[in-house]
């Protein structure tokens, strides 16, 4: 299985040229390590900044140089600071190319629930309900299954919803997984995973054709 930065290795390799991306709270945040070399992206923060480059080296931290989620990150040269206004004109207005997202569950038909646990204290629904409505391509970073060992990817979420049908591909420490019409098609898996295993941690439709190959990471 893979770890958290094992899912950002993987999610960073559908990264393309010249993409605009955005990269929302936990694991995706990760990704921002892992651009391929050759591959000129540009991060987006929609608390402000354009040009988000990776974590900073311990000790070399501003405590004025933040993500959405807070913690402190780099500014690559040629990055500007900029408004809310702005930071939401631009994901509206679709300049996105690329929206990562953690989500606590998705469903078969690509609806994505990652805001809210009914009575435990949440920050809310935040930049999310904006950037799946907005974004043209929507991957989703998480874990396969919850705390008590419960599938994350189901028929249909149980709890409130982010976006309806805007997920296109998960990535999770089992497998890759794109979202179509027919639920979730199993595209790679991780290594040393079984195609049994990973059916076993799937709740919603599984589709598997053919022989199913092991991730590069």
């Amino acid at each position: 299985m893979l770890d958290k930065n094992g899912i950002a290795k993987r999610i960073a390799r559908e990264l393309q040229d010249g993409f605009y991306v955005n990269l929302g709270i936990g694991i995706p945040t990760l990704v921002a390590n892992y651009v391929p070399e050759g591959v000129n992206v540009t991060f987006q923060s929609e608390n402000g900044m354009l040009g988000m480059g990776p974590f900073p080296f311990e000790g070399e931290e501003d405590a004025d140089v933040i993500n959405a989620g807070k913690q402190t990150v780099t500014i690559l040269p040629g990055g500007v600071y900029f408004d809310s206004a702005t930071s939401f004109a631009m994901i509206r207005g679709e300049h996105v190319d690329l929206t990562v997202l953690g989500a606590m569950e998705v469903s078969e038909t690509g609806d994505i629930a990652n805001w809210k646990i009914p009575g435990k204290m949440v920050k809310g629904m935040g930049g999310a309900m904006d950037l799946v409505a907005s974004a043209k391509n929507i991957i989703v970073a998480m874990q396969h299954v919850n705390k008590a060992g419960e599938s994350k990817l189901l028929p249909k979420c149980s709890l409130p919803l982010t976006g309806i049908g805007c997920v296109k591909k998960i990535v999770t420490e089992l497998a890759v997984i794109e979202v179509t019409k027919d639920g979730f098609k199993l595209l790679e898996r991780a290594p040393g995973v079984s195609v049994e295993d990973i059916q076993k941690a799937t709740e919603g439709k599984l589709i598997i054709e053919g022989e199913i190959p092991e991730m590069v990471l």
